[in-house]
């Protein structure tokens, strides 16, 4: 499975969301699909999936504002 399929599968599953791949812009804090808590969901899934390190810290909400940013974000989180 390709990253991007992967992230939008953890993404799915973390926010119980369905809809996810149908609109990959779509403003998930904006429409409450994502919060704070899901967002640390999200953090620990990524980081044991892909074995990287995403420090809570460090998150930017605008970098994670959709479904497209995150998988961009991740994409380029494994090549680091």
């Amino acid at each position: 499975m390709s990253i991007p399929e992967r992230v939008l599968s953890i993404l799915e599953e973390i926010t119980e969301y369905d809809d996810i791949r149908q609109d990959l812009d779509i403003g998930l804090y904006d429409a409450h699909i994502l919060d704070s808590l899901k967002t640390v969901e999200l953090i620990i899934a990524f980081n044991e999936t892909f074995d990287i390190a995403i420090a809570p810290t460090s998150f930017e909400p605008e970098q994670w504002a959709t479904p497209r940013r995150i998988v961009a974000y991740i994409e380029q989180a494994v090549q680091a």
